[in-house]
């Protein structure tokens, strides 16, 4: 059994990284209050990255539960495929209770791996079959 923890290599921590998925966004998840941007990596693993502004979260304390809630949710799904995530904050989130955020969420990871399983066989249907 997997542990459950967030360790560092499961998170974006550089610049590059986030700049590496905003330049080649394969994946785009929107929802009311969030919007989750995505690249396949190497790594085998999904590494997640979090951005939310004070434009949308007002409140240090706001912003801090709504990541806390990302990062839980995201820490609890064990089967999201080699991506590097960026999920942005959008307005209306500061009026969620930590239940909705957390179903909205949870229906967003379903969202993100049900379109990488798309995704992933319309790449292998493009690819060319060998010569029998």
């Amino acid at each position: 059994m997997k542990t459950l923890g967030f360790p560092k290599s499961h998170r974006l921590l550089k610049p590059s990284d986030y700049s590496k998925v905003f330049n080649d966004v394969a994946l785009k998840v929107p929802h009311r209050n969030f919007l989750i941007l995505a690249t396949p990596n190497q790594l085998g693993h999904a590494r997640v990255g979090l951005i939310f502004s004070k434009k949308n979260l007002r409140l240090a304390v706001q912003r801090n539960r709504i990541k806390r809630q990302v990062r839980e949710t995201f820490r609890l799904q064990q089967d999201l495929p080699g991506l590097d995530i960026v999920v942005l904050g959008r307005q209306g989130l500061n009026r969620l209770d930590n239940a909705t955020v957390q179903s909205s969420l949870n229906e967003l990871w379903q969202r993100v791996k049900k379109k990488h399983r798309q995704i992933s066989s319309e790449r292998s249907d493009a690819k060319p079959r060998g010569t029998s």
